[in-house]
């Protein structure tokens, strides 16, 4: 029984790992469109995104200088899927910074 328990520890310290080295590809920002534009395209793709503003200027007005990816962290959730069934596990939540001006 103790080695089934190692063998399942170790597979998924295994599995973390490799999410945690695949590497996201970012959307980039888009030429001709504005921050609000890129921010949202985004957040759609699952990111959380951190927007800092170099300027006063309306996200639908401004423009993206850059878009830096931040760290990912793993937390548990529990809930239901539409079947009322019991969900339990973790999520990995991707972070990006998004510069606007």
């Amino acid at each position: 029984m103790k080695n089934f328990g190692f063998a399942t520890v170790a597979a998924t310290a295994l599995a973390a790992g490799a999410f945690a080295l695949a590497a996201p590809a970012l959307a980039a920002p888009s030429a001709g469109g504005n921050a609000q534009d890129t921010i949202s395209s985004l957040r759609d793709q699952g990111y959380k995104v951190v927007v800092n503003r170099l300027s006063n200027a309306a996200l639908d007005q401004a423009t993206v200088v850059s878009v830096g990816e931040g760290t990912a962290f793993t937390h548990s959730v529990s809930g239901a899927n539409s079947d009322g069934d019991k969900l339990y596990g973790p999520v990995t939540t991707r972070t990006v910074y998004v510069n606007v001006r």
